[in-house]
């Protein structure tokens, strides 16, 4: 990747967080930890990866995104918003009455979003429809997950872990976005996940492992994922949870946080002055 490239992904994150900070500011309160901690994700998919029509959301050539992890509706909101999915001045609408941008994300409301989640493990057997779908059509469109480390201890996404090898589903790509926290405490804490890479390479993936806030790194482990033509991929990205908001960065019980505009404003001047 080349250094204007790298540097304009990383003011697009720094965007998608101002924005996802703004947005649930705005109403007070909302899904702050796990939102901030795959913005560098997104801003590489949506910027240089996937291929998409902000004007057609709907395009059959689209390459697809399911982040079964759905209560981090408001990040992807803020990336579709920048992308130009629908008008920015949306996110100020976040899961109030009448929105189309409600908490999690909703493949019937917002254009852009392509299964509804919120209900952890069923986005990521979704996923899996998709590409198998994708697959028996003969189409060349790549399938792009994400799913939580807490997510992780749902037997639905094992089951997955399963079933997508068994079907040679090597045009899925997935994330694990593996920033040690969930609603209840440390993963650690609440159910020990091991040495993930471990298990998903055991379960018969094409797996990494990199820092999920290294974006350079980041598309490197998406190209080697889409040079293999055998195996789904899993790419275990090791994250900050509430990663580039100040008050929310690594701290506990960041998974839903109050906070108001005067606070967001704080957190923005702050990631704006890291630059």
């Amino acid at each position: 990747m080349d250094r204007a490239l790298l540097d304009t992904l990383k003011a697009r994150a720094r965007e998608i967080r101002k924005l996802t900070i703004e947005e649930i500011g705005n109403l007070g309160s909302g899904h702050i930890g796990g939102a901030m901690s795959i913005a560098d994700l997104l801003a590489l998919l949506y910027y240089h990866r996937m291929k998409l029509d902000p004007s057609n959301p709907q395009w059959e050539g689209r390459d697809r995104l399911v982040v079964s992890k759905g209560h981090a509706g408001p990040v992807v909101y803020a990336t579709l918003a920048s992308k130009g999915f629908f008008p920015v001045d949306w996110l100020k609408t976040l899961n109030q009455g009448g929105t189309k941008l409600p908490s999690h994300c909703d493949r019937v409301l917002t254009p852009g979003i392509d299964m509804t989640a919120g209900s952890l493990g069923q986005g990521f057997s979704a996923a899996l429809g998709m590409a198998l779908g994708l697959k028996m059509d003969g189409k060349p469109n790549t399938v792009y997950t994400i799913i939580g480390d807490g997510e992780s201890d749902e037997g639905q996404i094992w089951e997955g872990a399963l079933f997508a090898p068994a079907r040679g589903l090597s045009n899925l790509v997935a994330f694990t976005d593996f920033n040690k926290q969930q609603l209840d405490g440390y993963v650690k804490d609440v159910l020990e996940l091991g040495d993930l890479p471990a298990k998903w390479a055991a379960f018969g993936w094409f797996t990494q492992s990199v820092d999920g806030h290294d974006i350079e790194a980041l598309d490197n482990a998406v190209e080697a994922a889409l040079a293999q033509k055998e195996k789904p991929s899993m790419i275990v990205m090791n994250t900050i949870k509430g990663k580039g908001c100040s008050f929310a960065e690594g701290v506990e019980k960041n998974h839903s946080m109050v906070f108001n505009m005067e606070k967001a404003k704080e957190a923005i001047a702050a990631l704006e002055a890291a630059v």
